[in-house]
Protein backbone atom coordinates (compact mmCIF):
# COMPACT_ATOMS: atom_id res chain seq x y z
CA UNK A 1 0.00 0.00 0.00
CA UNK A 2 0.87 3.28 -0.73
CA UNK A 3 1.76 4.72 2.50
CA UNK A 4 4.51 7.89 2.45
CA UNK A 5 6.20 6.70 5.68
CA UNK A 6 9.81 6.28 4.13
CA UNK A 7 12.60 9.33 4.16
CA UNK A 8 13.02 11.98 1.30
CA UNK A 9 15.62 10.18 0.26
CA UNK A 10 13.68 6.56 -0.46
CA UNK A 11 15.30 4.98 2.94
CA UNK A 12 13.45 3.30 5.16
CA UNK A 13 11.31 5.20 7.48
CA UNK A 14 10.72 4.11 11.14
CA UNK A 15 6.99 4.38 10.51
CA UNK A 16 7.03 2.48 7.23
CA UNK A 17 8.94 -0.42 9.19
CA UNK A 18 6.11 -0.20 12.29
CA UNK A 19 3.34 -0.80 9.88
CA UNK A 20 4.19 -3.48 7.91
CA UNK A 21 5.50 -4.97 11.17
CA UNK A 22 2.30 -4.96 12.51
CA UNK A 23 0.60 -6.98 9.75
CA UNK A 24 3.16 -9.23 9.72
CA UNK A 25 2.55 -9.83 14.00
CA UNK A 26 -0.92 -10.19 12.86
CA UNK A 27 -0.42 -13.53 10.92
CA UNK A 28 -0.40 -12.23 7.31
CA UNK A 29 1.24 -15.05 5.61
CA UNK A 30 3.11 -13.13 3.19
CA UNK A 31 3.77 -8.82 3.40
CA UNK A 32 4.81 -6.66 0.23
CA UNK A 33 6.08 -3.25 0.45
CA UNK A 34 4.51 -0.56 -1.35
CA UNK A 35 5.52 0.35 -4.54
CA UNK A 36 9.22 0.75 -4.20
CA UNK A 37 10.99 2.85 -7.23
CA UNK A 38 13.71 1.38 -9.28
CA UNK A 39 15.13 4.27 -10.03
CA UNK A 40 14.72 8.38 -9.55
CA UNK A 41 12.81 9.15 -12.73
CA UNK A 42 10.67 6.32 -11.72
CA UNK A 43 9.49 7.39 -8.26
CA UNK A 44 6.13 8.69 -7.77
CA UNK A 45 5.20 10.43 -4.42
CA UNK A 46 7.14 11.81 -1.25
CA UNK A 47 8.04 9.28 1.51
CA UNK A 48 8.52 6.18 -0.82
CA UNK A 49 10.54 3.68 -0.24
CA UNK A 50 13.72 3.11 -2.60
CA UNK A 51 15.04 0.50 -3.90
CA UNK A 52 17.06 2.01 -6.68
CA UNK A 53 20.39 1.92 -5.27
CA UNK A 54 22.82 0.19 -2.65
CA UNK A 55 22.41 2.77 0.12
CA UNK A 56 18.99 1.57 0.44
CA UNK A 57 20.64 -2.26 1.65
CA UNK A 58 20.92 -1.31 5.26
CA UNK A 59 16.93 -0.39 5.69
CA UNK A 60 16.03 -2.91 3.23
CA UNK A 61 17.53 -5.36 5.71
CA UNK A 62 15.98 -4.45 8.36
CA UNK A 63 12.81 -4.36 7.35
CA UNK A 64 13.11 -8.32 5.26
CA UNK A 65 14.26 -9.38 8.99
CA UNK A 66 11.34 -7.58 11.01
CA UNK A 67 9.07 -9.23 8.72
CA UNK A 68 10.22 -12.82 8.55
CA UNK A 69 10.49 -12.60 13.00
CA UNK A 70 6.70 -11.55 12.19
CA UNK A 71 6.23 -14.93 10.86
CA UNK A 72 5.79 -13.79 7.35
CA UNK A 73 7.41 -14.07 3.81
CA UNK A 74 8.62 -10.57 2.65
CA UNK A 75 8.37 -9.62 -0.77
CA UNK A 76 9.83 -6.14 -2.20
CA UNK A 77 6.55 -4.48 -4.66
CA UNK A 78 8.79 -3.18 -7.35
CA UNK A 79 7.89 -0.48 -9.76
CA UNK A 80 8.88 2.57 -12.22
CA UNK A 81 6.06 5.04 -12.55
CA UNK A 82 6.44 6.34 -15.86
CA UNK A 83 4.31 9.15 -16.77
CA UNK A 84 3.13 8.84 -13.26
CA UNK A 85 6.52 9.75 -11.76
CA UNK A 86 6.64 13.18 -10.04
CA UNK A 87 9.29 15.52 -11.46
CA UNK A 88 8.51 18.30 -9.42
CA UNK A 89 9.51 15.41 -6.72
CA UNK A 90 12.59 13.76 -8.55
CA UNK A 91 13.86 16.99 -10.73
CA UNK A 92 13.97 13.96 -13.41
CA UNK A 93 11.40 14.50 -16.54
CA UNK A 94 8.69 11.64 -17.08
CA UNK A 95 8.91 9.12 -19.90
CA UNK A 96 6.42 6.28 -21.31
CA UNK A 97 5.93 4.46 -24.12
CA UNK A 98 5.02 8.00 -26.15
CA UNK A 99 3.97 11.17 -25.50
CA UNK A 100 0.29 10.32 -24.52
CA UNK A 101 -1.07 12.74 -22.08
CA UNK A 102 -4.52 13.39 -20.35
CA UNK A 103 -6.49 16.68 -19.05
CA UNK A 104 -5.36 17.67 -15.89
CA UNK A 105 -2.84 21.19 -14.26
CA UNK A 106 -0.66 18.87 -12.89
CA UNK A 107 -0.02 16.49 -15.26
CA UNK A 108 3.21 16.89 -16.95
CA UNK A 109 3.88 15.39 -20.74
CA UNK A 110 5.65 12.36 -20.89
CA UNK A 111 8.62 11.66 -23.83
CA UNK A 112 8.53 8.94 -25.33
CA UNK A 113 11.05 6.50 -24.13
CA UNK A 114 14.14 5.58 -26.32
CA UNK A 115 15.32 1.84 -26.34
CA UNK A 116 18.14 3.10 -24.38
CA UNK A 117 15.88 4.03 -21.72
CA UNK A 118 13.62 0.76 -21.83
CA UNK A 119 16.80 -1.56 -21.89
CA UNK A 120 17.62 0.65 -18.61
CA UNK A 121 14.36 -0.13 -16.68
CA UNK A 122 14.79 -3.72 -18.05
CA UNK A 123 18.21 -3.65 -15.69
CA UNK A 124 16.98 -1.39 -12.75
CA UNK A 125 14.29 -3.96 -12.17
CA UNK A 126 16.54 -6.87 -12.36
CA UNK A 127 19.11 -5.01 -9.95
CA UNK A 128 16.16 -3.82 -7.49
CA UNK A 129 15.26 -7.37 -6.97
CA UNK A 130 18.56 -8.48 -6.89
CA UNK A 131 19.15 -5.84 -3.92
CA UNK A 132 15.96 -7.40 -2.45
CA UNK A 133 17.57 -10.60 -2.42
CA UNK A 134 20.50 -9.46 -1.29
CA UNK A 135 18.80 -7.66 1.70
CA UNK A 136 16.85 -10.82 3.01
CA UNK A 137 13.58 -10.44 1.28
CA UNK A 138 11.56 -14.08 -0.04
CA UNK A 139 10.85 -12.53 -3.95
CA UNK A 140 9.48 -9.43 -5.93
CA UNK A 141 6.28 -8.13 -7.37
CA UNK A 142 6.68 -6.62 -10.46
CA UNK A 143 4.02 -3.98 -10.21
CA UNK A 144 2.27 -3.77 -13.89
CA UNK A 145 -1.11 -2.51 -13.26
CA UNK A 146 -2.34 0.74 -12.06
CA UNK A 147 -1.48 2.59 -15.02
CA UNK A 148 2.56 2.45 -14.10
CA UNK A 149 4.99 2.04 -16.30
CA UNK A 150 4.72 -1.49 -17.23
CA UNK A 151 1.16 -1.06 -17.45
CA UNK A 152 1.49 2.14 -19.73
CA UNK A 153 3.35 -0.10 -22.52
CA UNK A 154 0.83 -2.89 -22.07
CA UNK A 155 -1.87 -0.19 -22.95
CA UNK A 156 -3.84 -0.51 -26.15
CA UNK A 157 -4.16 3.57 -26.07
CA UNK A 158 -0.88 4.45 -24.63
CA UNK A 159 1.62 2.62 -26.93
CA UNK A 160 1.23 2.98 -30.00
CA UNK A 161 4.75 1.99 -30.95
CA UNK A 162 6.11 0.52 -33.75
CA UNK A 163 10.12 0.19 -33.00
CA UNK A 164 9.12 -3.66 -31.84
CA UNK A 165 7.98 -2.35 -28.12
CA UNK A 166 4.25 -1.65 -28.83
CA UNK A 167 1.60 -2.01 -31.17
CA UNK A 168 0.51 -5.27 -31.47
CA UNK A 169 0.03 -7.36 -27.98
CA UNK A 170 3.81 -8.96 -28.44
CA UNK A 171 5.23 -5.49 -28.75
CA UNK A 172 3.13 -3.61 -26.12
CA UNK A 173 4.28 -7.26 -23.62
CA UNK A 174 7.70 -7.04 -24.76
CA UNK A 175 8.92 -4.80 -21.43
CA UNK A 176 7.03 -6.28 -19.24
CA UNK A 177 8.66 -10.14 -20.60
CA UNK A 178 11.79 -9.25 -20.68
CA UNK A 179 11.64 -7.40 -17.23
CA UNK A 180 10.41 -10.16 -15.73
CA UNK A 181 12.87 -12.34 -17.97
CA UNK A 182 15.52 -10.27 -16.29
CA UNK A 183 14.38 -10.28 -12.46
CA UNK A 184 14.31 -14.18 -13.14
CA UNK A 185 17.45 -14.47 -14.49
CA UNK A 186 19.39 -12.46 -11.72
CA UNK A 187 17.72 -13.86 -8.73
CA UNK A 188 17.96 -17.69 -9.36
CA UNK A 189 15.06 -20.09 -9.37
CA UNK A 190 14.25 -20.43 -5.41
CA UNK A 191 13.78 -16.56 -5.24
CA UNK A 192 9.57 -15.87 -5.89
CA UNK A 193 9.15 -13.45 -8.82
CA UNK A 194 5.49 -12.68 -9.41
CA UNK A 195 3.81 -9.85 -11.38
CA UNK A 196 0.09 -7.63 -10.86
CA UNK A 197 -1.68 -7.05 -13.26
CA UNK A 198 -4.43 -4.83 -14.01
CA UNK A 199 -6.41 -7.26 -16.32
CA UNK A 200 -9.36 -4.51 -17.69
CA UNK A 201 -9.76 -0.81 -17.37
CA UNK A 202 -9.92 0.99 -13.87
CA UNK A 203 -8.53 4.33 -13.05
CA UNK A 204 -5.39 5.22 -14.25
CA UNK A 205 -5.09 1.78 -15.73
CA UNK A 206 -5.98 2.80 -18.87
CA UNK A 207 -6.31 0.38 -22.65
CA UNK A 208 -6.03 -2.90 -20.58
CA UNK A 209 -8.34 -5.60 -22.77
CA UNK A 210 -9.04 -8.75 -20.85
CA UNK A 211 -8.68 -11.67 -23.06
CA UNK A 212 -4.89 -9.45 -23.85
CA UNK A 213 -3.80 -9.68 -20.38
CA UNK A 214 -5.13 -13.51 -19.94
CA UNK A 215 -2.61 -14.24 -23.02
CA UNK A 216 0.67 -11.97 -21.17
CA UNK A 217 -0.45 -13.46 -17.85
CA UNK A 218 0.34 -17.15 -19.75
CA UNK A 219 3.44 -15.55 -21.24
CA UNK A 220 4.83 -14.44 -17.84
CA UNK A 221 4.13 -18.28 -16.54
CA UNK A 222 6.15 -19.28 -19.16
CA UNK A 223 8.88 -16.81 -18.23
CA UNK A 224 8.79 -17.93 -15.21
CA UNK A 225 6.64 -15.96 -13.03
CA UNK A 226 5.83 -17.88 -9.70
CA UNK A 227 2.19 -16.14 -9.19
CA UNK A 228 -0.04 -13.92 -11.00
CA UNK A 229 -1.46 -11.12 -8.86
CA UNK A 230 -5.09 -9.67 -10.48
CA UNK A 231 -5.37 -6.00 -8.91
CA UNK A 232 -9.91 -6.10 -9.38
CA UNK A 233 -10.80 -3.45 -6.75
CA UNK A 234 -13.96 -5.13 -6.59
CA UNK A 235 -13.22 -9.31 -6.72
CA UNK A 236 -17.00 -9.96 -6.03
CA UNK A 237 -18.23 -8.49 -9.82
CA UNK A 238 -17.98 -10.50 -12.66
CA UNK A 239 -15.26 -9.08 -15.62
CA UNK A 240 -16.67 -6.19 -17.48
CA UNK A 241 -16.06 -7.66 -21.50
CA UNK A 242 -17.63 -11.18 -20.22
CA UNK A 243 -20.56 -10.14 -17.78
CA UNK A 244 -20.87 -14.51 -17.28
CA UNK A 245 -17.59 -15.09 -16.36
CA UNK A 246 -15.39 -14.18 -13.72
CA UNK A 247 -11.52 -12.72 -13.96
CA UNK A 248 -10.16 -14.87 -11.49
CA UNK A 249 -11.85 -18.23 -12.86
CA UNK A 250 -10.46 -16.80 -16.66
CA UNK A 251 -6.95 -16.05 -15.01
CA UNK A 252 -7.09 -19.46 -13.59
CA UNK A 253 -7.38 -21.48 -16.41
CA UNK A 254 -5.00 -19.13 -18.31
CA UNK A 255 -1.92 -19.93 -16.34
CA UNK A 256 -0.50 -23.66 -15.61
CA UNK A 257 -1.52 -25.10 -11.50
CA UNK A 258 2.08 -24.37 -10.56
CA UNK A 259 1.60 -20.51 -10.97
CA UNK A 260 -0.18 -19.11 -7.68
CA UNK A 261 -3.35 -16.79 -8.63
CA UNK A 262 -3.29 -13.80 -5.85
CA UNK A 263 -6.67 -12.00 -6.22
CA UNK A 264 -7.22 -8.83 -4.30
CA UNK A 265 -10.60 -6.42 -4.19
CA UNK A 266 -12.60 -5.21 -1.35
CA UNK A 267 -12.42 -8.45 0.26
CA UNK A 268 -13.51 -7.23 3.61
CA UNK A 269 -15.09 -10.87 5.74
CA UNK A 270 -14.05 -14.75 5.66
CA UNK A 271 -16.83 -15.56 3.44
CA UNK A 272 -15.74 -12.78 1.14
CA UNK A 273 -12.04 -14.23 1.24
CA UNK A 274 -13.56 -17.94 0.73
CA UNK A 275 -15.75 -16.76 -2.91
CA UNK A 276 -12.84 -15.36 -3.83
CA UNK A 277 -11.01 -18.79 -3.81
CA UNK A 278 -13.57 -20.60 -4.87
CA UNK A 279 -13.44 -19.00 -8.09
CA UNK A 280 -10.04 -20.53 -8.28
CA UNK A 281 -7.93 -17.87 -6.18
CA UNK A 282 -4.63 -19.58 -4.04
CA UNK A 283 -4.34 -16.81 -2.26
CA UNK A 284 -6.37 -13.33 -1.45
CA UNK A 285 -4.81 -9.67 -1.09
CA UNK A 286 -5.94 -7.31 1.80
CA UNK A 287 -5.29 -3.49 1.40
CA UNK A 288 -7.85 -1.83 3.04
CA UNK A 289 -9.04 -4.22 5.32
CA UNK A 290 -5.88 -4.82 6.90
CA UNK A 291 -4.98 -1.07 7.18
CA UNK A 292 -8.09 -1.38 9.78
CA UNK A 293 -8.17 -5.42 10.66
CA UNK A 294 -4.23 -5.68 11.26
CA UNK A 295 -5.02 -9.36 12.94
CA UNK A 296 -7.15 -10.49 9.95
CA UNK A 297 -5.64 -13.62 9.34
CA UNK A 298 -6.26 -14.51 13.07
CA UNK A 299 -9.23 -13.09 14.14
CA UNK A 300 -11.35 -14.48 10.51
CA UNK A 301 -10.77 -17.98 11.71
CA UNK A 302 -13.28 -16.86 14.74
CA UNK A 303 -16.73 -18.03 14.22
CA UNK A 304 -18.11 -14.74 15.32
CA UNK A 305 -15.64 -12.59 13.50
CA UNK A 306 -17.33 -9.19 11.89
CA UNK A 307 -14.26 -7.09 10.61
CA UNK A 308 -13.94 -3.23 11.59
CA UNK A 309 -14.87 -1.29 8.37
CA UNK A 310 -14.36 1.74 7.56
CA UNK A 311 -14.29 4.80 7.94
CA UNK A 312 -12.52 5.08 11.14
CA UNK A 313 -10.93 7.82 13.26
CA UNK A 314 -7.69 8.77 13.02
CA UNK A 315 -7.26 7.89 17.08
CA UNK A 316 -8.02 4.29 15.67
CA UNK A 317 -5.53 4.29 13.16
CA UNK A 318 -2.61 5.13 15.24
CA UNK A 319 -3.83 2.51 17.07
CA UNK A 320 -2.95 -0.05 14.40
CA UNK A 321 0.65 1.41 13.47
CA UNK A 322 -0.46 3.59 10.89
CA UNK A 323 1.26 6.79 11.08
CA UNK A 324 -0.10 10.72 11.50
CA UNK A 325 1.74 10.98 8.29
CA UNK A 326 -0.49 8.24 6.37
CA UNK A 327 -3.56 9.05 8.31
CA UNK A 328 -3.22 12.22 6.89
CA UNK A 329 -3.11 10.57 3.54
CA UNK A 330 -5.81 8.27 3.72
CA UNK A 331 -8.46 11.18 4.82
CA UNK A 332 -8.14 11.58 0.75
CA UNK A 333 -9.94 8.11 0.34
CA UNK A 334 -13.51 8.85 0.13
CA UNK A 335 -15.60 7.85 3.48
CA UNK A 336 -12.49 5.94 4.79
CA UNK A 337 -11.41 8.70 7.45
CA UNK A 338 -13.68 10.31 10.00
CA UNK A 339 -12.15 13.34 12.13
Amino acid sequence: MTNMQSLPDGLLGDDELHWLARRADGGFGLIETCAAYIGLDGKAWAGELGVDRDDDLPGLTRLAERIRRGGGLALTQIFHGGVRADPKLTGEPTWSASTWQEDGPDFAVPRAGTVADIERAIEQFAAAAERSQRAGFDGVELHGAHGYLLSQFLSTTMNPRTDGWGGDLVGRARLIREATRAVRKRCGARFVVGVRLSLEDFGNAKGMDLDDNLQVASWLAEDGADFIHASLWDASRMSRKRPEEHAVTLLRAAVPREVAVIACGSIWTRADADAVMARGADMIALGRSAIVNPDWPRDSAKPDFAPKRAPVTKAELYERAVSPLFAGYLTRWKNFVSE
